[in-house]
């Protein structure tokens, strides 16, 4: 027995032996490769930037923000992105107590007691990164937020970690922690360009921070954790949920009583913009959106539409506003020079048209806005950039305006079908002249004027745009087909649901918007190459270097020919998509379009219009334009008369006529009979 025991302790000596011997292996090896990999070079490389960065700071630094200029297609300012630091800014004495306790309580519990860094959340952070590959989580102390906002980038790499990090600790040996909390209050981002709390409090209430109640302050508190997410203009219900559980955490952390968080969760919050707020117009909001998202491209920032599953897409949600609020944020601080397409010319001739087409309906929703609306987008054919975009009438209102050229998604009607179904059609061998036949469909649509035809053709069939031949189509094709080609064109809304064929007569369950159908209808003029819709031409920094840059300028110039290949992105084989060209210059001439055209400037177009008359749409384009008009109720409503070619139509027919005036006519590259096409001209 006493053998077996002695036997026992050995076993367990040299068991206790091997391990630590592993573990002395395990660090030396992780050493090696520290100061090996170079891995101890570059974080000493950041250590002496942090360590220079504080040391050359002073208080100025955490006061101003340069001022981002936008410009238009000819070069004339559109927009001065201009940070309110110096204006706002608000010295700690004067900071109400439950603005700091409020942060303190959310955001950093330790932030009286650390150096800087809270190590623990920094490990679970380290933790997640190992598991992930990336860096998911913050773990970042309020003074680690500080650095991250006013000396570092949006990269979401262990380098800017270890910076923020090094930064983090220099800023608490060189500043109090009443100057930290400071700085971090006045720099923080509240979204619509507030920066700091006193601007915020001026933005959303018309009242200095020291005028508002425990509720309406928590409140406040609730929007920079994701000022997109937490939108007090946009997304109110988010902002109150999350002020609610801010109340909840604060009692239970003793910071205030039960009744006073129980009154702050009932009081209504009524926000009161600023007199002093411009108005933000769709110009304005739609180049914020497109500036915002190239600069997430220049952070490497990965795109994504469509999902494997549910917890996929709220992750990928998740990193999309993280991302898109530190670049938006950085709109209102870091200078850039931003070069836009946006012709004015363009855009005030769109916005006249629409309130003329639409003026003779003045009736009001309850928050004063036009019910009747109408939006519209126009691509250059040339260069496949935006250089209009009205999302609704005019009207006079302060603050964020709703942009239903980018925003709305609606029923496209019939609009969709060259692009779900015809082209796509043309593409396995059917022609302007294949006979199809019209006739009833059990449980399947009727055509929009009750008549059946028989045997037409299939230019026929456009030009009179039938139902019956476009779900027939569709069918032969399948629902799955056709819509990846939406897909293919960033058509962001396409949902399980629509694999069905009334699909193939744009009834989504969600919809499209007005840019999506512009886009893809240029992709149809672009010899069947899509360019994704944008406005911003290039960025550069405060020195002139460039940050961005969409295409060269050689590609913007570029003149297509019959010879020439089309730059973008293969969607459509070029034959067919030529050939969809042409029979949409026949519903111009001779079908639903008739009248809508621009004389003797060659035009294609179709309308669209879905049940009950509730959604209006005219899509068309010339050689040198697209233009995409969609006329509708916000809260979706019969309109009697609302077809594609009535108020739609005449809105981008008088419209097109005011951009052309001067334009030479130019032809459309014909297609080419089926017979004589070459493989290497129809890829």
């Amino acid at each position: 027995m006493a053998k077996q025991t002695k036997k026992k302790k050995y076993r367990g000596f040299w068991i206790f032996f091997k391990l630590q011997l592993l573990l002395l292996l395990v660090i030396a090896g992780a050493a090696a490769y520290y100061f090996g990999g170079g891995y101890a070079r570059t974080v000493a490389h950041l250590k002496e930037d942090a360590d220079s960065l504080v040391a050359r700071s002073s208080k100025n630094l955490f006061r101003k923000g340069e001022t981002g200029l936008v410009y238009d297609e000819k070069g004339n300012l559109l927009k001065a992105y201009k940070g309110e630091k110096d204006s706002y800014y608000i010295e700690y004495e004067n900071i109400p107590d439950i603005v700091i306790k409020t942060f303190i309580a959310v955001e950093d519990r330790q932030f009286l007691k650390h150096n800087g860094v809270d190590y623990r959340a920094i490990a679970r952070a380290v933790f997640a990164m190992i598991q992930n590959g990336e860096v998911t989580q913050g773990g970042s102390t309020i003074t680690q937020q500080l650095a991250r906002t006013v000396f570092l980038n949006t990269e979401r790499t262990w380098q800017r970690k270890m910076e923020e990090i090094f930064i983090a600790r220099n800023l608490e040996d060189k500043y109090t922690k009443s100057q930290i909390m400071e700085f971090y209050l006045n720099n923080i981002y509240f979204g619509h360009g507030y920066y700091g709390i006193q601007a915020a409090a001026r933005g959303y209430f018309s009242k200095n921070i020291d005028e508002l109640d425990l509720s309406q302050v928590v409140f406040l508190c609730a929007i920079p954790n994701n000022p997109t997410l937490y939108d007090p203009v946009k997304n109110k219900k988010n902002t109150l949920s999350r002020r609610n559980r801010m109340l909840t955490s604060m009692y239970e952390q003793g910071c205030i009583s039960l009744s006073a968080s129980k009154d702050a969760k009932e009081e209504r919050i009524k926000l009161k913009r600023s007199k002093g707020t411009r108005k933000i117009d769709y110009v304005e909001t739609y180049v914020n959106y497109c500036a915002v998202r190239a600069l997430m491209k220049t952070q490497g920032f990965q795109f994504q539409h469509y999902f494997d599953d549910e917890k996929q897409e709220k992750e990928y949600e998740k990193e999309y506003r993280l991302a898109y609020t530190e670049c938006e944020s950085s709109l209102y601080t870091n200078g850039y020079r931003i070069y836009t397409s946006i012709n004015m010319n363009h855009q005030e001739a769109l916005q006249d048209a629409i309130d003329v087409g639409l003026g003779g309906f003045q009736d009001l929703s309850e928050e004063g806005v036009y019910k009747l609306q109408g939006a519209g987008v126009t691509i250059d054919n040339a260069t496949g950039y935006v250089t209009a975009v009205v999302g609704g009438r005019t009207q006079d209102f302060e603050g964020y305006t709703f942009n239903r050229a980018y925003q709305s998604y609606r029923q496209p009607g019939s609009a969709i079908k060259p692009l779900l179904v015809y082209t796509p059609m043309l593409e396995r061998g059917y022609t302007p002249n294949t006979v199809v036949v019209d006739e009833p469909i059990e449980d399947g649509p009727s055509n929009a004027d009750g008549v059946y035809e028989g045997e037409i053709t299939l230019r026929h069939a456009v030009k009179r745009s039938k139902n019956t031949i476009a779900w027939k189509l569709f069918d032969e094709l399948t629902p799955l087909t056709g819509l990846d080609y939406l897909k293919a064109m960033n058509f962001t809304k396409i949902d399980a649901e629509d694999e069905r064929l009334p699909s193939a007569l744009g009834g989504f369950t969600i919809g499209v918007s007005p840019l999506e159908m512009a886009a893809g209808y240029a992709a149809l003029q672009n010899d069947g190459c899509y360019r994704e819709p944008t406005c911003i031409i290039k960025i550069e920094d405060t020195q002139g270097n460039l940050i961005y840059t969409s295409e060269t300028e050689a590609e913007k110039s570029q003149k297509k020919s019959k010879n020439q290949k089309a730059d973008g992105t293969r969607i459509y084989k070029s034959n067919a998509a030529r050939t969809m060209t042409d029979l949409l210059q026949t519903v111009m001439t001779e079908g639903t379009g008739r009248g809508l055209g621009l004389g003797d400037m060659p035009s294609a177009g179709k309308t669209g219009t879905t049940n009950e008359n509730k959604d209006g749409w005219f899509v068309g384009y010339t050689r040198h334009y697209t233009t995409s008009v969609w006329v509708g109720y916000d809260q979706p409503a019969q309109l009697p008369g609302l077809t594609g070619s009535t108020y739609p139509g005449n809105i981008w027919h008088n419209y097109m006529l005011s951009i052309h005036e001067g334009k030479t006519p130019m032809s459309f590259i014909p297609y080419i009979e089926q017979k004589e096409v070459e493989d290497d001209f129809a890829e």
